[in-house]
């Protein structure tokens, strides 16, 4: 099976998901793939730095519509790089981000904001 880039979701329609996810999570990831299956290295290490302090977090696989989520959260972080963690409504980082605060003992903090 190949992937099959586009999606049938609007711009509208990512960004309210995002606007959704953000404002309706403690804890959401934006990943390519999910918490059980990520599909890259960068998502792989966010959901492991993530799951070492946080039991319950949402992920948003945002591989059906990448273009547009990478827009949509641009408009949030000022990034447009995936994944990109968000506590509380409030941007945090991606995965080297995450990696930074761990090596510093700031990240379990963080995400129990």
């Amino acid at each position: 099976m190949t992937f099959q880039p586009g999606s049938e979701l609007t711009e509208d329609e990512v960004q309210a998901r995002v606007d959704d996810a953000i404002a309706s999570n403690e804890v959401v990831l934006f990943m390519k793939g999910n918490r059980l299956m990520p599909q890259c290295g960068y998502s792989q290490r966010a959901v492991n730095l993530i799951a070492q302090y946080v039991e319950e977090f949402e992920t948003v696989d945002v591989l059906p519509a990448l273009d547009g989520y990478r827009s949509a959260l641009e408009s949030h972080s000022g990034w447009e790089t995936i994944p990109q963690t968000y506590v509380d409504g409030e941007f945090v980082g991606g995965s080297d981000i995450l990696a930074e605060l761990d090596e510093r003992g700031e990240l379990e903090e963080t995400l129990q904001a």
